[in-house]
């Protein structure tokens, strides 16, 4: 009798190991993670041709791993972002499908062993940052000094101070901020949150990471408190999700830095 005789035909090659293990779309996917980028930013970093990475962008943006919006600052422009919420979904079922003893276990956020400054940045310091800053100061337990601060600072928006409030999180008192504030100052982590700003975002001492999130203003997307609640919810949502990566990626780095 064959040795093989009895063998389990085993089930087809999870899509995600055929779509991510491309490598110049690993890169793309890479690349991504840590920032949302535009096309022509992505070409640069990988020295490939430009239709060549629109087509692989394609590629993953079909799937689902990434996903596009047009540019505030120029709509002839789009920034790409990867969900990294799906990405570790397909990669959790490839691992149970190998076996179900590789199913991956997201890894909780952790908390850095040293002290982590992170300036999140806007137009008006009166949403978006705001918003992220404070998700961030309550996940983050104290273990992260976190500010935020914009370039045309104007007044806390209404829906921002009822958003953070249903989370538990008074920001009413909190008072905006120019930019200029901190100028000269060290910070480990730059965030800029709005598409115009990053364009005109100062440069700060030291070797901060500077990652760009492409979120949309919630205050644009209706012409009452009413009509823009519903897109503050999202924005609230959107910033919570990349917060909890990012948190995972603090605590990755001072692990290593310690190792």
């Amino acid at each position: 009798m064959s040795g093989l005789m009895g063998v389990r035909q085993t089930s087809a090659t999870p899509g995600f190991l055929g779509l991510a293990g491309h490598p110049l779309r690993w890169r793309l996917l890479s690349e991504l993670a840590r920032s949302d980028r535009q096309v022509r930013e992505l070409t640069f970093l990988t020295g490939q041709p430009q239709n060549l990475v629109s087509y692989h962008l394609a590629r993953l943006r079909d799937a689902g791993l990434v996903v596009t919006r047009r540019s505030s600052a120029d709509r002839r422009d789009a920034y790409y972002s990867a969900d990294l919420t799906r990405c570790g979904e397909l990669l959790t079922a490839a691992g149970g499908a190998l076996h179900p003893g590789l199913r991956l276990i997201q890894p909780a956020a952790g908390r850095p062993g040293t002290q982590v400054r992170v300036l999140f940045l806007c137009t008006g310091n009166s949403a978006r940052s705001q918003i992220a800053e404070a998700i961030l100061e309550r996940l983050a337990d104290g273990m992260i000094t976190v500010d935020s601060a914009g370039s045309h600072p104007k007044p806390l928006h209404q829906n921002a101070i009822r958003i953070m409030r249903e989370q538990g999180i008074d920001i009413s008192a909190r008072q905006t901020r120019h930019l200029s504030v901190f100028a000269g100052q060290r910070f480990d982590y730059v965030i800029s949150l709005c598409d115009r700003l990053r364009e005109i975002c100062p440069e700060f001492p030291g070797q901060p990471e500077v990652i760009h999130w492409s979120i949309p203003d919630p205050g644009a997307a209706g012409s009452s408190d009413a009509d823009t609640y519903p897109a503050f919810r999202a924005v609230a949502a959107d910033l919570r999700t990349r917060i909890g990566f990012l948190l995972a990626r603090i605590s990755h780095s001072a692990d290593s830095a310690l190792s």
